[in-house]
């Protein structure tokens, strides 16, 4: 029992005054004498032992009375909390991620946790809501009830430890609060673990809402497999997590217009390929039909008109095997004399190579830092009878660890980073660690701590490495010197360095990711590129260089699709996004571990459980009654009690 006025208790001290009283209180009895006192012996012994009690019965009683007209103006109550008209705050995190998507008992889990919210919560009663893309702060939900009836499923999940913190900093310094977290989710298992640590200051209660059904088909991935002259094959991935599900019916559209269907059986993962001709427009789209999660039954993507790399060569041996790398159909391939060389023409190209050339000019190597600047990349090969001195400076402005003195030792390249973006799309199907090493008899030793190695030497010295736009190789590569030129990585070698130089696209992005491609567009100053679909416009993030843009996107578009990128009216190209897969995997964590936390299947029951743990039994009206019955009670003794 506790008091809301308990300082009103020190009046019980004032008890002690009667009870002094009466202990202390003596009277004087007169003596009369009479002959025969044996009857009047007996009739003052049973009076004298009547009045005794009934003093007794009195003082209790008043005391009682007292005691209990002072408890009740201190106002006792009970409560299992230890505060009394306490200000109560309460924040609720609602989940609104796409795996909400899936069916409870009574439809979508978001959509009936937002129908329980409506019905649970009173009108007039405030509290500050989270979603993964919203907050309302100190509202009501009659405020906000359109906003709930209208809440999209979105493609950003907020850390359950990100959304923890953030519901708790919601609230506000005041003590003497009753603050309670409310977590409305189904808890799908993310990679990081979700850590509740104990907290004195709020209560978390969490409800933990499950579907019916976990299984789920999605398609996970497109890409292209086979290619030549006349068509491409999409192989299209689908995935599931449950037992195998036959005849799942695959389309492809292009606009809307259906091209192909396919049937698959999918038991955890399923493949099919569609092809189409070469070198077409695609604005295209996989589309499924599964009851379960539907942000996966779709992906969509898209194939530009082919853009070419711009590469100039600059080299006085020939370059004969790089005109052979950079065809026609898919590079703007110019190779020139240095003594010929006219800085302007760097303004057009992507990609500079200097291809064995004696000397670098301070000329040369100021306007190629320039043009790396401007998002230029540049490859350098040496020659063994170049300019160590030209060759360093022009390392040293690229700000790359300088060459050492020309070794005529025999080197084999023996190491592949297979992780580097060069070798990472598909140019190795497994891991080699025997293969025919390329050999150099002479190099250029190197010990390049700021840069990425591609390729090694057997005693880990780098013969290829990457330094921001600058690729360097430590030897010369010509016929004389090395037999690089002819085993089959140095096409892929070369050929990535300039597709990489001019990053047009893939078929998608996703969403959420730090994304980047490259726009060969001339620009006019102050434009800026748009995507556009429908009405959605976006202006995204990018970086304008002398022949092409460089567009980065994240978190937006926030909606998936195929999207025109335009320079004011006229369309560029089209690119594509699509939502993560990773809400597509409908594992959940196991709430039985976690400790000290109120746990329920069910919104209703939270707030039973909330309302019941503050609730305040107020006693002060029984102390009342109390008072009354022991006021009758000491009447009914003076009266009757002889």
């Amino acid at each position: 029992m506790q008091f809301k006025y308990p300082e009103l208790l020190y009046a019980l001290f004032l008890l002690l005054i009667p009870i002094i009283v009466h202990l202390f209180q003596l009277r004087k009895f007169q003596k009369e004498y009479f002959t025969n006192v044996a009857v009047l012996k007996k009739i003052q012994l049973q009076t004298r032992k009547s009045a005794v009690i009934k003093k007794w019965l009195t003082l209790l009683t008043r005391l009682l009375l007292l005691a209990a007209i002072i408890i009740a103006f201190a106002q006792p109550f009970t409560s299992k909390t230890d505060t009394f008209n306490a200000k109560k705050e309460m924040v609720i995190y609602l989940d609104n991620s796409f795996s909400m998507q899936a069916k409870g008992d009574k439809g979508e889990l978001l959509k009936r946790a937002i129908q329980d919210l409506i019905e649970t919560i009173p009108e007039t009663e405030t509290f500050s809501l989270i979603t993964n893309t919203d907050s309302y702060k100190n509202t009501t939900i009659k405020a906000i009830k359109n906003e709930l009836l209208q809440l999209e499923y979105s493609s950003k999940q907020l850390i359950y430890n990100a959304a923890l913190l953030k519901a708790k900093q919601s609230f506000s310094n005041q003590a003497n609060t009753l603050k309670n977290v409310i977590f409305i989710s189904d808890f799908q298992q993310k990679n990081t673990d979700f850590n509740i640590d104990s907290d004195s200051t709020s209560t978390l209660n969490l409800v933990n809402l499950k579907p019916v059904n976990k299984a789920n088909t999605t398609i996970d991935s497109l890409y292209v497999s086979s290619q030549d002259a006349n068509n491409l094959e999409l192989t299209v991935v689908l995935k599931n997590n449950d037992t195998a599900t036959s005849n799942i019916p695959v389309s492809l559209y292009n606009n809307d217009n259906l091209l192909s269907k396919a049937s698959v059986e999918v038991n955890g993962q399923g493949t099919t390929v569609f092809s189409l001709p070469n070198n077409q427009i695609i604005k295209g789209k996989i589309t499924i039909d599964d009851t379960q999660l539907q942000f996966d039954n779709t992906l969509y993507f898209n194939i530009n008109k082919p853009t070419k790399t711009n590469i100039l060569a600059i080299s006085n041996s020939g370059g004969n095997y790089l005109r052979r790398i950079f065809t026609e159909d898919e590079f703007k391939f110019t190779l020139i004399q240095s003594n010929t060389l006219d800085y302007s023409l760097f303004d057009a190209q992507n990609l500079v190579i200097l291809d064995e050339i004696e000397t670098i000019p301070e000329s040369l190597t100021t306007a190629l830092k320039v043009f790396t600047d401007n998002g230029g990349y540049v490859v350098l090969i040496p020659s063994d009878k170049g300019n160590l001195k030209d060759y360093n400076t022009f390392l040293q402005r690229f700000n790359t660890t300088p060459f050492g003195d020309l070794l005529t030792t025999q080197k084999r390249i023996t190491t592949i980073n297979y992780s580097h973006p060069l070798y990472t799309n598909g140019v190795f199907e497994k891991r080699v660690d025997n293969f025919q090493y390329p050999k150099v008899e002479r190099y250029y030793p190197q010990n390049n701590v700021k840069a990425t190695n591609v390729l090694q030497f057997e005693d880990g010295k780098s013969f290829l490495s990457q330094n921001g736009n600058l690729y360097l190789f430590s030897a010369p590569i010509n016929d004389t010197n090395s037999n690089f030129k002819n085993i089959n990585l140095i096409v892929p070698t070369f050929y990535n360095i300039a597709k990489q130089s001019l990053n047009t696209g893939t078929l998608y992005y996703t969403i959420g990711q730090d994304n980047n491609y490259h726009v060969a567009i001339n620009l006019q100053q102050d434009a800026v590129l748009t995507l556009v679909k429908g009405e959605n416009k976006i202006i995204p993030e990018q970086n304008y260089f002398n022949n092409k843009v460089v567009i980065k996107t994240n978190d937006l578009p926030e909606q998936a699709g195929v999207y025109d990128l335009k320079n004011k009216t006229e369309i560029i190209q089209n690119v594509s996004y699509n939502y993560d897969r990773s809400e597509s995997d409908l594992t959940y964590i196991n709430l039985d571990n976690y400790k000290n936390i109120t746990v329920s299947d069910s919104i209703a029951n939270i707030f039973d459980s909330i309302n019941n743990d503050s609730k305040v039994n107020q006693l002060w009206k029984w102390f009342v009654i109390l008072a009354l019955a022991l006021l009758i009670l000491e009447m009914l003794i003076l009266k009757y009690f002889k």
